[in-house]
């Protein structure tokens, strides 16, 4: 009886020792989340390459779209199940909370240590904008909480074909708003829509602003304004807002940008729809995506003041965040260290049409993305900023130019509804400072 039943028993222990096989393997492979559904296939290969390279398993999980990835990594943040690598899709608040919650390692002292350290390699703005600096708002350590693996800077973009359609020289897009505005009306005489962009998302209402402000005011003053110093009914904020007050009048847009998303947008310029979109580095394998043979080009949003040099928004594309907790955090830093490094660096941009964040990977780049690449010594960033302005404010300032755009109010209404929302703000600002 006794002898019968030792093959039961050795057949319990081999599965317990095939279990303990399965927790050590599983151990040591690292688990990345992303919501990035155009590189799939490329990080599957980056994984067996470093596999092949280190012995480390490395799996990608994808969650898309973007929407759901996020609701996905806050429900893990509250339940600790967060993987050993993974992004923040937010505002830098939301980043905020993240580490005070403590699910961000502090990368601080690998950013910095050694001769091809990530501060040496990598594009300076993009990687402060993981950072948070003494004294910030959020209440939030001294350090670096993320690694960009791609840059992006926001331009304009436009269709030589239609250029030539309108008598156009489309080896000299507009520089100035008188000149955009002079295109725009060549291309509404030959029935050609101008530009196009998806501004049913507000934050690219935001972005262009920002762009025509800084240009007009510098930053100092935008500064000023954010502390409450300067009042968005100053002349020179009306003077940013009629800048899409003529945008309307002059028919320069696209039908419906005012409510599009700008995957809507994309599609009207990839199809030769209009002549002009303003959009990220990203678009470029977008709209290879969408029409490979589309011929277009670059150009800086059109100057309007040579009071301040032009800026355009940039920094960071897609950064990724190692997690505190993850009992693999050496291994998973060790991963973003190559993931980072040169040669995986020139593959991604190669294979996804992205920006590389290590300026040593600039090479063999598309020609287009070559020309997006040459803007990022401009490239500034509201995250980049020492304070930021209230929520609910640059929520009004940008359904306000959306009136605009469509006739309802005027710039000087929406200045002082601005103003007014402020000052609200403040106060209550105040209050709450007077209490703690």
């Amino acid at each position: 009886m006794t002898h019968r039943k030792k093959p039961w028993i050795l057949g319990v222990c081999l599965a317990v020792a095939l279990a303990g096989c399965a927790q050590k393997q599983n151990a040591s492979q690292l688990t990345i989340w992303h919501w990035m559904s155009d590189r799939e296939d490329v990080f599957q290969e980056l994984a067996n390459r470093y596999h092949a390279s280190t012995g480390v398993s490395v799996r990608f999980q994808l969650f898309a779209p973007s929407d759901a990835y996020s609701q996905k990594v806050k429900a893990a943040a509250q339940t600790s199940t967060l993987p050993d690598i993974f992004g923040i899709l937010g505002e830098k608040r939301d980043f905020a909370s993240f580490i005070l919650s403590g699910h961000v390692a502090n990368l601080a002292a690998e950013v910095d240590a050694g001769e091809g350290s990530w501060r040496k390699v990598l594009f300076e703005k993009p990687l402060l904008m993981n950072e948070f600096m003494a004294g910030n708002s959020y209440g939030v350590g001294v350090g670096t909480y993320g690694i960009p693996i791609d840059v992006m800077n926001i331009q304009f973009v436009y269709n030589k074909e239609l250029f030539r359609q309108a008598g156009l020289d489309p080896g000299k897009p507009p520089a100035t708003w008188k000149e955009f505005l002079s295109a725009s009306a060549k291309l509404k005489e030959k029935g050609i829509q101008g530009l196009v962009s998806g501004w049913g998302e507000i934050w690219m209402i935001e972005c262009l602003a920002s762009n025509f402000a800084s240009n007009i005011m510098g930053e100092e003053k935008v500064l000023a304004t954010l502390r409450g110093k300067v009042p968005y009914t100053d002349s020179d904020w009306i003077r940013v807002l009629k800048f899409f007050q003529e945008m309307r009048e002059q028919g320069v847009l696209a039908d419906g940008v005012v409510t599009m998303i700008n995957k809507r947008a994309e599609q009207l310029f990839a199809n030769g729809q209009a002549a002009f979109a303003m959009n990220g580095s990203w678009c470029v394998n977008v709209y290879h995506g969408m029409n490979p043979n589309l011929d277009y080009g670059v150009m800086l949003p059109p100057r309007v003041s040579n009071a301040y040099p032009q800026v355009i928004w940039g920094g960071a594309g897609s950064s990724l965040m190692v997690n505190e907790k993850s009992s693999r955090k050496k291994q998973a830093i060790d991963f973003l260290q190559w993931l980072t490094a040169k040669d995986q660096q020139v593959y991604l941009a190669a294979q996804t049409r992205n920006l590389p964040s290590n300026r040593e990977a600039l090479v063999d780049l598309h020609p287009i993305l070559a020309e997006f690449a040459n803007g990022m010594d401009r490239a500034v960033h509201p995250s980049l900023l020492p304070l930021a302005e209230f929520p609910l404010v640059t929520e009004a300032f940008t359904k306000g130019i959306q009136s605009i755009l469509i006739g309802e109010k005027t710039p000087e209404e929406v200045a002082e509804e601005v103003q007014a929302l402020k000052e609200r703000e403040l106060q209550k600002q105040s209050a709450r400072n007077k209490q703690s």
